[in-house]
């Protein structure tokens, strides 16, 4: 299923199209086509304030449009610089629910020339969905975003 959407990635970021447009189109393509992505959205940093800007995403609206660096599983991540995968966000003691119905998380630092400038973030209504496969496949996503930024 990945390697059938790595082309359609690409293919949207190489439009004429602005950036959040066609952020919004890779957010709609992942969550309409990965039947365990129930929310997908990308975070940016915000200037040089230690915290995370809400991007483009698809999925139900949620509060968390700023996440200072350090809170939940996103804001880990912009300190930690690394994938992070929760297999059961009840199991998470900082972790920031977005909805009552997801169970799970994957986050996926955004590197642009060695800096961290953002994350994909995926949530999924399922328990313990994500494996090697949504992790390499998501740094795939990033590194094809980052030639955009």
């Amino acid at each position: 299923m990945f390697e059938t959407l790595r082309p359609h990635i690409t293919t949207i970021l190489e439009t004429n199209k602005q950036i959040d447009i066609k952020l919004q189109e890779v957010c709609n393509l992942l969550k309409e086509k990965i039947d365990h992505y129930d929310w997908v959205g990308f975070y940016f940093k915000n200037g040089e304030k230690e915290e995370l800007k809400l991007g483009p995403y698809a999925g139900v609206p949620t509060d968390h449009t700023i996440i200072p660096f350090g809170k939940g599983i996103c804001g880990q991540v912009a300190e930690s610089n690394q994938n992070f995968v929760v297999p059961d966000v009840q199991a998470q003691d900082n972790y920031i629910a977005c909805s009552i119905t997801v169970k799970s998380e994957i986050v996926v630092p955004l590197f642009v020339n060695g800096k961290n400038m953002g994350q994909i973030d995926i949530d999924s209504n399922t328990l313990d969905p994500f494996t090697e496969d949504d992790e390499r496949f998501l740094e795939f996503v990033n590194e094809q975003v980052a030639k955009i930024l």
